[in-house]
């Protein structure tokens, strides 16, 4: 099933059932007034959320309406925790060795991990708002996938059985500001502001073969100005899957039901397919030319990110956003 929020409700907003085609949407009126609460409660909900959803796909669920994606906030407009990683090891390559730096051994047996925002999700149509172009304003087409309550200390076998939800997240970075944060060794702060959300979350089920060993087998599609900029494979070159980077934040701590977990920008070995980013092309041009060519985003400027099936067809929904001042 695909699970969205609409605008309206509070700040946790109205949960809604999607249909399979993005087309139609119910609200999950007697069942969960929010996200949150349907994962609060999920092994009783989401049953029940799944018997509206396949009403709804059928054309007999009552109070169906036309999906306005204008409409919607992220399907979390605030989550308990939201940790990100860096899974694919091609683009942490690439970006030490653009400095003269070798990537360390553990690298390729530890997740690269971050305590990253929560507070607040973007809406997939709201704009990126920053206050100064001068901050180095830069896109992160990632998956994520939502957990509902984890135990401390699970296994990544245990982990996979965890993951209920799975999406798409553009972590918007300013990389003018990430080396004075990295130079203090204490991790990320200003360089992160609020990331943006997916239309939709889905259930792993609804992905069909394109689930497979806890990963998503599709390209990420981006697009700035509306020119391609890359269609990265999410399952090629990813060292970790998503069951070991929930069973790496859950070592020490239970996850609260509603915890986000990102995959980190998507990138590949082969540079072909373009990039998730655009400090990845700007590293690929340093390393090509001696310096980059690509600029950071400007305000004006509009970001797209997708994800389709084999048929074509927007899975998520796609983020659509323009970048502007603050």
């Amino acid at each position: 099933m695909k699970l969205a929020s609409l605008k309206e409700g509070g700040r946790d907003g109205t949960l809604i059932v999607v249909s399979r085609d993005l087309s139609r949407a119910v609200k999950a009126s007697g069942i969960a007034a929010t996200l949150q609460a349907a994962l609060d409660d999920w092994n009783t909900l989401a049953p029940r959320l799944n018997a509206l959803s396949e009403d709804l796909n059928e054309g007999t669920a009552d109070g169906a309406f036309a999906l306005d994606m204008a409409r919607l906030a992220a399907p979390l407009p605030r989550a308990y925790e939201f940790v990100d990683g860096s899974a694919y090891l091609p683009h942490v390559e690439r970006v030490r060795r653009a400095r003269g730096a070798e990537v360390p051994a553990s690298f390729y047996t530890d997740p690269l991990m971050y305590q990253a925002t929560s507070a607040g999700f973007l809406g997939p149509r709201d704009p990126v708002a920053v206050p100064s172009e001068d901050f180095g304003i830069d896109l992160e087409a990632e998956v994520l996938v939502v957990t509902d309550d984890v135990p401390m200390g699970v296994t990544p076998a245990q982990a996979g059985g965890h993951i209920q939800l799975v999406g798409l997240v553009n972590d918007v970075s300013l990389r003018g500001l990430i080396p004075g944060e990295l130079a203090k060794g204490f991790g990320f702060v200003q360089s992160k502001p609020r990331s943006a959300l997916s239309p939709v979350f889905v259930t792993p089920d609804e992905l069909g073969d394109a689930w497979k060993d806890d990963k998503l087998h599709l390209p990420m599609r981006t697009w700035i100005n509306g020119q391609w900029f890359g269609e990265a494979e999410c399952g090629v070159d990813m060292q970790f899957d998503f069951s070991q980077l929930v069973a790496h934040v859950a070592k020490t701590r239970p996850l609260t039901a509603g915890t986000l977990v990102g995959s980190g920008t998507i990138a590949n070995e082969d540079t072909g397919k373009g990039a998730s980013c655009l400090a990845e092309q700007r590293t690929v041009e340093t390393l090509r030319d001696g310096s980059p060519s690509t600029p950071f985003l400007s305000f004006g400027d509009t970001v797209k990110i997708d994800v389709v099936d084999q048929a074509g067809v927007s899975i998520f929904g796609a983020i659509e956003q323009v970048i502007q001042q603050a």
